[in-house]
Order: C-alpha cells, then structure tokens, then sequence
C-alpha cells in the first residue's frame, strides 16, 4: 500500500467549509493515517477483486477472494491466473461469468490489448470508457477502480447503493435521494468528491473500504 494521496488533508479543509454535515462526518471518523484511503498500484489485483465482489455480500465477497487468493498461491497476477482453468476459478466460489471475465482479463493484460499504464494520461471520463471495454468491468468497477487504485480525487460514484444510503442517512433524505440532490453535492464537493464518498462510507460501514 501507498501513503494518503497528497490532497488528502487540504481536501478534508476544502469540503469542511463547503458542507457542515461532512464537516461533522470528518470530525466523527477522524482516522489514523493508516486506514486512510491508500492504493496498492496494482490493477490487476484490484479488478480482480471488484470483479469477485460485484453483486454479493462483503462477508461473501472475502472468503470468495481468499480462495481465489490461495488458489493463486498468494500470487495473483495475470500469469499466474491464465494457468488456472474455469473450473479451478469456479471453485473459489466464482460464477462462470466471473471466472470469465478474469481469465479474459488475464490474458489482455499478457497480450497488451489492455494496457494499464495508459490510464494514468487519460481524464477521469477516458478512464472509465476504457475500463468498461473489459469483460464484467461496468462503470461502477470502474470508479473503485480509479478510486481505490489510482486515488483520483473527484470521483463521485452515484451508482453506489452505499453512497446513496449515506447521502439520505446523513442528509435526512429519502432512499433513493432525489438527482438534483446528488448532484448538488457532487457540485459542492468537487474537485474532492472522493474524499467526501470516503466519509460518506465510513458513516454507514464500521470497517474502511479497500481495494
């Protein structure tokens, strides 16, 4: 893992004078450094992670990935991944589509048709269209990819349950809360919605989010 991204404390500033409720929220969850959001670098680890978690519970989400991760013998990379079948990946506990999808991913990541380090030169949007080509990689994958992974500041992932729950919790919002209140908020808390979805997170889940 990396350190805090450098925006992290002067963002925290910037969105305690724009909001008083997510003023109140980073008071509540103020974090030692190390459970602050932190990347590993390591996208193939992490798409390999959101693909396993997308549609079940957390608690599934890691025995599933601790299988995976064992199956791998703690070596999750693309070549370590395309020597296993579709049954072995199966099972871990994956479903065909998933097993799917991260032996495609392996083997674009090994032929270069998908190639990471281009991501970095593209803008948020770019980002997010590319990582989607990827089999059983949607937009919302590719958020937490940008967010967990790469730490980019202004991500604001409205297809999130988690983050709409907290939005009405917080904001004494109905569920779902309207569009025009997300992106009021998205508004607000730009060019540092991503520390603001941090907080968000944290006020609904006892454990910080890590990809």
């Amino acid at each position: 893992m990396t350190n805090t991204p450098k925006y992290w404390n002067y963002a925290k500033k910037y969105i305690s004078k724009k909001d008083k409720v997510m003023s109140k929220l980073i008071k509540q969850y103020h974090s030692p450094s190390e459970i602050i959001l932190k990347s590993r670098k390591d996208v193939f680890f992490s798409l390999c992670k959101s693909i396993i978690g997308q549609q079940i519970s957390v608690a599934a989400a890691n025995s599933v990935f601790l299988k995976f991760k064992i199956k791998c013998k703690n070596n999750i990379t693309a070549k370590t991944v395309n020597k296993l079948t579709i049954n072995q990946l199966k099972s871990c506990g994956l479903s065909r589509l998933k097993a799917l999808g991260i032996k495609s991913l392996a083997r674009q990541i090994l032929d270069k048709s998908f190639n990471p380090k281009i991501i970095k030169k593209m803008n948020d949007e770019e980002a997010i269209l590319y990582l989607s080509k990827l089999r059983q990689i949607g937009r919302w994958s590719a958020e937490m990819i940008l967010l967990f992974t790469y730490n980019r500041p202004n991500i604001w992932p409205i297809q999130d349950i988690g983050l709409l729950r907290a939005i009405s919790k917080n904001y004494k919002k109905k569920y779902l809360p309207p569009d025009s209140y997300v992106k009021l908020l998205n508004k607000r808390f730009s060019p540092y919605c991503s520390v603001a979805t941090w907080y968000l997170w944290r006020s609904i889940d006892p454990e910080p989010i890590q990809y």
